[in-house]
């Protein structure tokens, strides 16, 4: 684990940013440390960890913040040869590994909430509970053209990617590798893949969700897969809707922070850690 900065009282309580290895890369993280009540942040598919700054200031420096940016993301997570949605599970449990935790409250928005979802149900006895923001929905949306629509977007996309790539708002992946990327989340989201996992999870769940459109989607595609849920807090009791937010699926993280930091807050009281 490459240090950049360390306090001499020790990295796992006091602030942390640093390089954490994982495989055959390694991934930027940041921790404030603190006694407080560790908080996962799992990125959307394709953006950053400093979108989640608004929840994070939110919630304030009771709690211990760990952030960072998946493989090829942001300005120095690496480059891999696996860019799989098992490898994204995975890098949750060596980022906690790292920073010494063990059991921790994870949220996730987007492709992060599936992330988190998946961890939970695996990590029942670590996880403290989880906050869905806007995925992790079970519905069958991939099909053959779908999946033409989303290689044309990503190709169409590559053409401005080289000057964003700069900035850290697009990943140093390749059209072809952000387009199997999506493809697999939508077998993944299949309401016979998806279901089973939700079903499994046996610490508190709340999910935030947004309304209105997502980046790609079109008309009320949206939001009939979010009606996916009335079936998922049917059959398990420890999962509920937090909030039904009014911004979109990209705004929600900037304008929506207060609805996400509160069920942070109730997630945490639910799973006896509460402040």
């Amino acid at each position: 684990m490459t240090e950049n900065s360390t306090s001499s009282t020790g990295s796992h309580s006091s602030q942390w940013t640093g390089m954490v290895p994982v495989d055959d890369t390694a991934l930027a993280v940041t921790d404030t440390g603190g006694p407080g009540i560790p908080v996962l942040y799992l990125n959307g598919q394709f953006a950053t960890q400093g979108y989640w700054r608004r929840v994070v200031a939110d919630l304030g420096p009771a709690w211990r913040h760990i952030t960072y940016d998946e493989r090829a993301r942001g300005k120095k997570s690496k480059r891999s040869a696996d860019y799989s949605f098992e490898a994204a599970v995975r890098d949750v449990d060596a980022v906690l590994a790292a920073r010494g935790i063990d059991r921790a409250l994870v949220i996730g928005w987007s492709y992060g909430a599936f992330v988190g979802a998946h961890w939970a149900a695996r990590n029942p006895g670590r996880a403290l509970g989880a906050v869905l923001v806007d995925g992790a929905y079970p519905y069958d949306w991939l099909d053959d053209a779908m999946e033409r629509r989303i290689r044309k977007m990503f190709r169409r996309m590559s053409r401005f990617a080289p000057l964003l790539r700069l900035t850290g708002l697009v990943p140093r992946m390749t059209a072809e590798q952000m387009a199997d990327s999506n493809i697999e989340l939508g077998r993944i989201s299949r309401e016979r893949e998806l279901g089973p996992v939700l079903d499994d999870i046996t610490v508190p769940v709340r999910y935030v969700v947004a309304s209105g459109s997502s980046f790609g989607s079109r008309g009320d595609e949206q939001e009939r897969i979010r009606t996916s849920l009335d079936g998922v807090t049917a059959r398990n009791p420890d999962i509920r809707i937090g909030a039904k937010v009014a911004s979109n699926h990209g705004a929600i993280l900037r304008k929506d922070f207060r609805a996400i930091a509160a069920a942070v807050r109730e997630v945490a009281d639910l799973g006896g850690g509460g402040r």
